[in-house]
């Protein structure tokens, strides 16, 4: 029988006395029970879609927070705490701040056309170094955000590359290793949209407007101290695990509402979880499902439009769907939900927390700006601390959806979306690259292929535009892993020896769901499963040797070491 997230963790040996601290229980209403994963669809009655009145969900305008920004010129883009900023409850929050033409952007979504040269500089604010990794876009290692070019307190890095990946929905972060999720947790992240022909012919076909029909949606899971303040407190179960909110904000906010007309809308969801892992359902207040069609993923329109009723969505993950809102009638809802699933927490009997680090002091959107503060926030036993988190297979809402008008709306999907670009090299019959993922009892940290991150090393060598095959291996008794590899995309072959809540998707005989289609930079890697992934390596064909990176995207995995330097000769 699966255990309970907590079952995992007290085998895992919760019993060390390194108690979990600084977070505060908001209510959480739509938080359920974890129902089995085995019947994830019959469940979804469990979450209901009528919400009590809500804020609106934020929607990027011409500035401010998530706004549309185009550079015109070199960009500075200043990473610092802001006051006030956080919709949800008007706590502080870092956040890169740009200005341009007099307007005022924080985490803008930048919106380029493919072609054109990007040209920013980071300016580091915070009492700490970092870095910004342009998460799925094409540039060169050393523009990329490898940590190594990491950028001390008051420094600044310069970024200058032309753009040429296909129109998609990509990101930016930061990447300073030991660093990143907190920083990207206290909210230094956001949208990197690109723009081509294709794009904007499916853009005009289909009337759709980004910033009000298309629609680019951060979610991400917080904790908050008594006063609404995000808390980031990792235990040493939390650094082992991935740290778990006590509820989900929805381009920051608090269960939001999107008020719709009965037309096709056009959602770009991003993952910017640490560590927390969706099954993404659309639900109406009679508790079925609402089917939508997926368009695009981690790389870009897909090639045919995939109907689906749900889908998984790791961290760093990005999917973009069609919502077809016509059937509706005026006043009539639907939520965006989290489906019940299992989420395989379970399958690490006997680890043990020998080695574990401490648990690190709570910190808050202020400890890491400049100004004579510390970087640290006290540690603290308050009450709220012992908050526990929000079920990450529980059936939950996220986002209300209200159609509140009718509008006359006729365009039709078309059957075929777009063309992928052919691959550099074929790849010819071989042993792959096999990358176990698994834990190191004795260090208490997970690793890839048995090893952790070390700057200086490269343990994983290929060479341009020659073919490469590799599996990701996930341990029988492990928990989920997004794999990311920066700099490249790659195409899912196959999944082989998947649990059964992953199998039942399947769209083709390889086993591959609908969300491996198309082009990849991250792939959720399940327990017991092998994943096989073609990466190519001679697009782009960057100039002289490359170093990039490969980790898990659970970034607390990532910051306790779970990555490796990938040499590209």
């Amino acid at each position: 029988m699966p255990h309970s997230r907590r079952e995992f963790l007290a085998l895992a040996g919760k019993a060390s006395a390194l108690a979990l601290v600084g977070a505060h229980l908001v209510d959480s209403p739509l938080a359920g029970t974890l129902v089995d994963g085995l019947r994830p669809l019959a469940a979804l009655a469990a979450v209901p879609a009528s919400l009590p009145a809500s804020a609106p969900l934020p929607l990027p305008g011409a500035e401010g927070l998530y706004g549309l920004l185009r550079p015109e010129a070199e960009l500075t883009l200043a990473a610092r705490s802001v006051p006030g900023l956080l919709p949800a409850t008007g706590a502080a929050m870092l956040a890169y701040e740009a200005r341009q033409g007099g307007r005022l952007w924080r985490n803008p979504i930048l919106v380029l056309q493919k072609g054109q040269e990007f040209r920013a500089r980071l300016v580091n604010n915070l009492a700490e170094p970092t870095i910004i990794h342009w998460h799925g876009v094409d540039a060169d290692w050393r523009q990329a955000g490898h940590p190594s070019y990491a950028v001390e307190p008051g420094g600044r890095y310069d970024y200058a590359f032309p753009i040429t990946n296909r129109a998609g929905t990509y990101w930016y972060h930061p990447h300073p290793h030991g660093l990143t999720a907190r920083q990207s947790y206290l909210g230094l992240a956001s949208f990197f949209l690109v723009r081509d022909a294709e794009e904007e012919a499916l853009s005009r076909e289909l009337d759709l407007t980004l910033g009000a029909t298309d629609i680019p949606i951060v979610l991400q899971d917080k904790r908050f101290d008594a006063h609404g303040g995000l808390v980031y407190a990792p235990s040493a179960d939390d650094l082992l695990m991935g740290y778990m909110g006590t509820e989900v904000l929805a381009n920051g906010a608090r269960r939001p509402t999107l008020r719709a007309s009965t037309r096709l809308y056009r959602l770009r969801l991003l993952n910017g979880c640490t560590a927390r892992i969706f099954n993404l359902a659309f639900v109406s207040t009679q508790g079925g499902k609402r089917p939508f069609l997926l368009i695009g993923n981690d790389g870009g329109l897909l090639e045919t439009p995939q109907r689906l009723e749900q889908l998984f969505l790791a961290p760093g993950e990005r999917v973009e769907l069609l919502l077809d809102l016509r059937g509706l009638r005026p006043g009539e809802e639907l939520a965006l939900a989290n489906a019940p699933f299992d989420p395989m927490h379970n399958e690490g009997a006997g680890h043990g927390a020998h080695g574990a680090a401490p648990a690190s002091a709570p910190v808050s959107a202020t400890a890491t700006t400049g100004g004579g503060h510390s970087g640290h926030a006290p540690q603290s036993a308050s009450p709220q601390s012992a908050a526990p988190a929000l079920d990450e297979g529980a059936a939950y809402s996220i986002l209300r959806i209200l159609v509140d008008r009718q509008e006359r709306y006729d365009r039709t999907v078309p059957a075929r979306l777009s063309t992928l670009p052919a691959a550099s090299a074929p790849v010819t019959p071989g042993a792959p690259r096999r990358f176990e993922l698994a834990l190191d009892r004795h260090a208490n940290r997970w690793t890839i292929a048995g090893l952790v991150f070390d700057m200086d090393a490269a343990p994983v060598v290929v060479e341009r535009r020659a073919p490469e095959a590799w599996e990701f291996i996930g341990a029988t008794d492990g928990m989920p892993h997004p794999m990311h590899l920066h700099g490249y995309f790659f195409r899912v072959a196959a999944r082989r020896g998947s649990p059964r809540q992953v199998l039942q998707r399947a769209v083709d005989a390889a086993g591959r769901l609908a969300t491996d289609l198309g082009l990849k930079d991250t792939v959720l890697v399940w327990p017991g499963e092998t994943v096989e992934v073609v990466p190519d390596f001679g697009t782009p064909n960057y100039p002289g040797e490359q170093t990039f990176l490969l980790h898990c995207h659970n970034l607390e995995h990532e910051d306790q070491g779970m990555m490796l330097n990938v040499r590209v000769r």
